[in-house]
C-alpha cells in the first residue's frame, strides 16, 4: 500500500534501519524510534497509519507503549514484534489490543501483508 506512514519502534537499530529502507523502497514512509518514549513522542507529533512495535525494549517496554496507544488512540493499528517472545507474550499482546503479533526474524512480505490487512480492517471498522 504505497503512501502509508508507518512508525517503527524498536531498539535494535540495525534491524529497524534495514526494515525502514525496505519499506521505503516500496513507497511506504517509515519513521524510526529506538525506544518507547521517543516512539510515543513521535505519535503525538504525527499519527502514522500503523505502528510496528517491539515487545522487549529498555525503558518503556512494548507492552507499556501498547497500553498507552490503546488508551490514547484506540483505533490505531499496532503490529507487535519480538525476537524473544513466547506464546504467553503473544496472547498478552493480543489481549491488550495488538492487531497482530509476529516473531523475528520476519519476512518483509509477511510484514507487508499484515500492514495491509490491519490498515484495511481498521479503516473498514471506523
Amino acid at each position: 500500500m504505497p503512501g502509508l506512514h508507518v512508525l517503527l519502534i524498536d531498539d535494535e537499530e540495525a534491524f529497524v534501519t534495514t526494515l525502514q529502507e525496505r519499506l521505503e523502497l516500496r513507497d511506504i514512509k517509515a519513521q524510526v524510534a529506538l525506544d518507547g518514549t521517543t516512539g510515543l513522542a513521535r505519535l503525538t507529533e504525527q499519527q502514522p497509519d500503523v505502528v510496528v512495535l517491539d515487545l522487549r525494549m529498555p525503558g518503556l517496554s512494548g507492552l507499556e507503549v501498547l497500553k498507552y496507544i490503546r488508551q490514547t488512540w484506540p483505533n490505531l493499528p499496532v503490529i507487535m514484534l519480538s525476537g524473544h517472545g513466547s506464546d504467553q507474550d503473544c496472547q498478552t499482546c493480543l489481549d491488550l489490543g495488538a492487531d497482530v503479533y509476529h516473531r523475528k526474524p520476519l519476512d518483509i512480505d509477511v510484514l507487508l501483508a499484515s500492514i495491509t490487512q490491519v490498515v484495511h480492517t481498521r479503516t473498514v471498522q471506523s
